[in-house]
């Protein structure tokens, strides 16, 4: 059927601001053929990040954590490629996909624009962080980070390394927020547990240290549940850095604002993020680099155009913007599918209003701190919650299943050590060679052998 005619939506983003205002549409509005909704994200799939850590830490599977957006949407369409450019003048969207050096650019044309492009991860402009660090924003950088763990442990029990080792088993994260916490309860608990399929190494030598610019870790859940949770992962020999910042990173480790070295190959950096840079050019009104909207979650002068999730700043009753947290986003989406259908269809549109119900973090070792309606958890029961809601709030039956299936599994098993790699096998490619023959005992004559080596 041509498009010709058609209403034209494109959101831009597939984490949970633009997924979930996709996922709405796609029950509403989209079952109307006089409308158009596409959805363009560079990555095929949903990440879930609140179990990002666990992934990094070996208590998930890889694949577990995403699903595909195909198999989400049945009527919205689908773009996997890169935003190069919003024109909001002309009201169009370039959009690149295919292999490197080999892709191409479409022309996107809309009635409706969502901006839902997120934020990526700011260093500050310091020494060797862009170079050297490690960042949890992306299913890439989990793996990366599990398979750097591994590969120390691997070089740290070689005997080649005995005495030289400190470097190798010291893992710096920065950041004390909910991401920065996880990590190093996650990482810390993988290592100690790892250490002893490896014969020369002990949980003695293993140190893990999370720096916090702040008094207390866990700010967004207050000093008491702050506290705890400190002395919680120093029971669990995790140093806390606080009123701290990393200064740099470098061959010597990572240098601290407080003078000291940390003699470590591993900064894991969850300490500061800034909205996507393609919404700099936007001709409009931005505050640190996010867009602001109304309380419908319209860009004032710019009709037809919305935002919402980390790239916008989206007002409270009392004007004050909501945090970006996955629970405001999930139902800004819901809110924003309404007031779009509300501005094609004819109708009222609805002001976002919503209070925090609850904020949670996995502190390692089946413990967590939570605060719920205002009440503060702590301990198992509060690890419990931190499982079960998020359980419940990942998409699909058929991910929580697996998920389900391997914290079950984990009570039973140790956790994984394999590397997942991606590097092609080896492989060789020459002609036949007559020399081959002429050796007549069947070996290979070394000057040959050297040659086909040097192929590989």
């Amino acid at each position: 059927m041509s498009s010709q005619g058609r209403k034209k939506v494109v959101i831009l983003g597939g984490g949970f601001g633009g997924l979930y205002t996709a996922l709405h549409l796609d029950k509403t509005l989209a079952r109307d053929p006089e409308v158009e909704i596409t959805l363009v994200n560079k990555e095929n799939f949903f990440l879930f990040t609140p179990m990002l850590h666990e992934v990094a830490a070996s208590d998930l599977d890889i694949t577990h954590i995403v699903n595909p957006i195909r198999k989400m949407l049945k009527r919205v369409r689908f773009f996997d490629g890169e935003v190069e450019l919003i024109d909001l003048e002309r009201k169009r969207v370039i959009a690149s996909h295919g292999l490197e050096g080999q892709g191409h650019d479409h022309e996107l044309e809309y009635d409706h624009l969502v901006l839902g492009l997120g934020a990526i991860t700011n260093f500050f402009n310091l020494p060797g962080l862009q170079e050297r660090a490690i960042t949890m924003k992306s299913l890439g950088d989990a793996i990366h980070l599990r398979n750097r763990l591994i590969e120390n442990l691997e070089e740290a029990d070689f005997e080649c390394a005995i005495g030289g080792r400190d470097h190798l088993l010291t893992v710096v994260v920065a950041g004390g927020g909910f991401a920065g916490v996880e990590t190093i309860a996650g990482v810390n608990d993988f290592l100690r547990e790892a250490a002893k399929f490896y014969p020369h190494l002990s949980e003695a030598l293993i140190r893990t240290v999370l720096v916090h610019p702040g008094a207390v870790i866990l700010p967004e859940l207050g000093e008491k549940l702050g506290r705890y949770a400190q002395k919680k992962l120093a029971e669990r020999q995790v140093e806390i850095r606080v009123n701290t910042r990393v200064k740099g990173i470098s061959d010597r480790g990572v240098e601290l604002s407080d003078g000291t070295m940390v003699k470590a190959n591993i900064l894991v950096w969850t300490a500061g993020t800034s909205p996507n840079p393609l919404l700099e050019s936007l001709p409009c009104k931005k505050e640190k680099g996010r867009v602001v909207v109304n309380q419908f979650m319209e860009v004032p002068d710019n009709p037809g155009v919305w935002a919402l999730g980390d790239c916008a700043v989206v007002p409270d009753p009392a004007g004050k913007p909501y945090p970006p947290t996955a629970q405001h986003a999930i139902r800004e989406g819901k809110v924003l599918a309404q007031n779009i259908t509300a501005a094609i269809r004819g109708g009222k549109k609805k002001p976002f209003v919503f209070k925090t119900i609850g904020l949670l973090a996995a502190i390692g070792r089946r413990t967590g701190v939570a605060q719920i309606f205002g009440y503060n958890f702590s301990g198992f029961f509060a690890w419990w919650m931190w499982r079960s809601i998020y359980l419940s709030k990942l998409p699909r039956f058929e991910k929580k299943f697996r998920v389900a299936l391997d914290w079950t599994l984990d009570l039973l098993f140790s956790k994984d050590l394999v590397q997942f790699e991606t590097l092609r096998a080896p492989a060789v490619s020459h002609t036949h060679d007559e020399r081959l023959e002429s050796s007549g005992n069947g070996k290979i004559p070394e000057m040959i052998r050297g040659e086909m080596l040097q192929n590989v």
